[in-house]
């Protein structure tokens, strides 16, 4: 198994633990902990990307591995933040997108056609995780609080135009 693909496995073993802290509130400082672990397990889809390109060592299971590494830790957040910080419909919306692309995905592999993320579907992933960090250090200022909306939004567009995006240029399976 080559490096690339180790960070993934390392981002998806991340999540338990990234949960654990984020729904522990009654240790203090828990959101801390949680959003250090998010941030290592980001820095791992940045790096495991980087070097596949970089060494060459891109493989089928990296290409199915690491979009859904980053769409378990994403919606892990997600859930956790549900309600509190995000409005349930935004969750609901943005979860849909990511088992909707997870669906056409294998509808593509029963084809023998391997679906790598797109550059809407990297640029979504890099702006909600930092809509993430955002929400998750809660900062009781202004600011923060208006940041964090506009980070949700933000990242509900980015969630319709990278699926959209997806199915246009991907529709080769649908008509298969």
């Amino acid at each position: 198994m080559n490096l690339p693909n180790k960070l993934t496995i390392i981002r998806i073993i991340l999540i338990p633990f990234f949960v654990f802290f984020m729904l522990s509130d009654k240790i203090q400082a828990h959101n801390y902990f949680a959003v250090a672990l998010f941030i290592a397990a980001s820095i791992t889809d940045f790096f495991d990307g980087m070097i596949a390109r970089k060494k060459g060592l891109i493989t089928n299971f990296g290409k199915f591995m690491d979009p859904l590494a980053d769409k378990l830790l994403v919606c892990s957040a997600l859930i956790c933040l549900c309600g509190s910080k995000i409005p349930e419909w935004i969750v609901i919306v943005i979860i849909s997108r990511e088992l909707f692309v997870s669906g056409f995905r294998t509808l593509a592999a029963a084809q023998n056609i391997v679906l790598a993320a797109g550059w809407w579907g990297k640029f979504k992933t890099v702006f909600q995780m930092i809509m993430i960090i955002v929400l998750i250090l809660d900062i009781p200022h202004p600011f923060f609080e208006t940041l964090g909306w506009i980070c949700i939004y933000i990242s509900l567009a980015l969630t319709i135009i990278s699926m959209a995006d997806y199915v246009i240029k991907n529709s080769k399976v649908l008509k298969n």
